[in-house]
């Protein structure tokens, strides 16, 4: 009888896991390890088709132009920036903005967008503008480590704003607000809409009206959610189609998506836990093989 229970409970959860997320194994499409100078890779982007990257916090002041076909180091470049916590990256065609606003804890009311002119593949430090910010609906700043919902690591630049999508440990869901990039004053986030994930996000592209939202759960399943965008700068009208890629035992801890014309790349850093050391592994999936 308990082992007919058992395999009941098995079942169960395996169809009602299916009827949620699509399972496609991002092992598959591993196409590098990272190098040891990125091995805490926490965000990708593209700037006039070079892919970029850089590590979050207690790392160089760095930025890295990598290979988008290996992961293999190009180009290293300065930045003259403190590195609280940074935990994303986006572009506006002239600018890098690179968010130091990682808050596992809740406490930081210091949350902050360093803009960065980038012209002739060099960063123009000494024209660094800081983009500053809060979250109005916080009111609690108390220490609640990896169970705050006003985390942050993903942004995107769209239609002459910047985009968040809050990382939330308690609710497990997103909050999309957008800032104005002109703003010098420490400004407002403004709220736009919420979604039900499931998984805490880690980083976030934007590509042909779809915005992509990568991060895991603290089982270390690793998901991957697609939206369409159906008003301008509205992506949670509609239920998105959402992919299971595997566990961060295996595949790292995904922490970087940036999307092309050819599909889909996805950085994870070197993962630690009491059973397994994951690599930090670099990854492409052709567009066609999602179906989007």
């Amino acid at each position: 009888m308990n082992k007919v229970f058992l395999l009941f409970i098995i079942f169960t959860f395996q169809t009602a896991f299916s009827q949620q997320a699509e399972i496609f194994k991002l092992k598959k499409y591993k196409i590098g390890v990272l190098n040891d100078s990125i091995q805490e890779t926490s965000g990708l982007n593209f700037f006039d088709g070079k892919l970029y990257t850089f590590n979050d916090s207690g790392n160089p002041l760095e930025l890295y132009e990598i290979d988008k076909n290996s992961g293999k180091i190009l180009k290293f470049l300065k930045i003259n920036a403190e590195n609280k916590d940074w935990e994303a990256l986006t572009s506006d065609g002239k600018n890098f903005y690179i968010g130091d606003f990682g808050n596992n804890t809740g406490t930081r009311k210091d949350l902050k967008i360093y803009k960065i002119p980038f012209h002739n593949n060099q960063l123009e430090n000494n024209l660094m503008k800081t983009i500053s910010f809060y979250f109005p609906e916080q009111k609690d700043f108390k220490q609640k480590n990896r169970s705050t919902d006003f985390d942050l690591e993903s942004m995107i630049y769209l239609n002459g704003k910047i985009h968040l999508f809050t990382k939330e440990w308690a609710s497990k869901s997103t909050t999309h607000y957008t800032l104005d990039p002109e703003n010098s004053e420490n400004q407002s986030a403004e709220k736009i809409e919420t979604f039900k994930t499931d998984f805490v996000v880690t980083d976030a592209a934007y590509f042909q009206k779809k915005l992509y939202l990568i991060g895991y759960t603290k089982k270390t399943e690793v998901f991957l959610s697609v939206f369409n965008e159906k008003k301008p700068g509205i992506f949670f009208e509609q239920p998105p189609k959402k992919y299971y890629l595997g566990s961060a035992l295996s595949i790292g801890q995904t922490e970087g998506i940036a999307v092309d014309e050819k599909g889909i790349y996805i950085s994870g850093e070197k993962f630690h836990s009491p059973i397994n050391k994951t690599q930090a592994f670099f990854y492409f999936i052709p567009k066609e093989k999602l179906k989007l």
